[in-house]
């Protein structure tokens, strides 16, 4: 949990929400969070379990939000 507040604070801090952007939207904040981000991440899993460090987790990250996502798995084998 603490990895999760550490870099949400980081995001907020770097990349405020009220800070004045071009974008006429007002949601110029979470694309340059996305963008940091990612939107896909790879995994490799073996008999039906995703094959991660101990330390290591997949996060969603929601940051214009809330709002309904599709989440997309694909598999390759």
């Amino acid at each position: 949990p603490d990895v999760v507040r550490d870099i949400l604070f980081w995001m907020e801090e770097s990349i405020p929400e009220n800070r004045e952007f071009k974008h006429m939207e007002g949601n110029s904040d979470a694309h340059i969070k996305a963008s940091l981000v990612g939107s896909s991440v790879t995994v490799p899993f073996r008999d039906n379990s995703l094959m991660l460090g101990i330390w290591q987790c997949v996060y969603f990250c929601e940051f214009d939000g809330p709002r309904n996502r599709e989440v997309i798995v694909t598999v390759v084998g």
